[in-house]
């Protein structure tokens, strides 16, 4: 078998096209998390604490380059080349980690779920061998 068809006897398999499948839509479901967590959730969390936006909490390493006159703020100093120890962005992404991986458990236990739900498959039927038998026995009987 040459390699070319080796491969595209591979990649036809069922189980790489579902794969496939499921990394671009975990793709962009990790999308609308990410959004979940930066636009909707973050806010409240900082609003809790005072107002603050977590992706603003960090350390220079360095201090600004000089005649740096911009905003000290993660992204301008980020764009300035400052090296940052962003504890703040690591946060957002822990919890943003966090809120994917409950969804997925939840999906995979209701999945799990549907599959023993299943009615059990009926049982095969008896033998006609083992049905005259059975008469037999039953007509010996009386």
């Amino acid at each position: 078998m040459s390699f070319s068809s080796e491969f595209r006897e591979f990649a036809i398999k069922g189980s790489v096209v579902d794969l496939a499948v499921g990394v671009i839509i975990g793709a962009a479901f990790g999308k609308i998390v990410d959004s979940l967590v930066k636009d909707i959730i973050m806010p409240v969390v900082g609003r809790i604490f005072g107002g603050l936006d977590f992706s603003n909490y960090f350390i220079m390493l360095k201090t600004p380059p000089a005649g740096y006159s911009g905003p000290m703020t993660y992204d301008a100093l980020t764009k300035a080349g400052v090296p940052l120890w962003a504890y703040g962005n690591f946060i957002t992404i822990a919890i943003n980690f966090l809120i994917l991986a409950l969804i997925i458990f939840l999906m995979v236990r209701a999945f799990n779920r549907m599959k023993h739900a299943q009615p059990a498959p009926p049982p095969p039927p008896t033998p006609e061998e083992v049905v005259l038998l059975r008469e037999i026995r039953d007509a010996l009987k009386k």
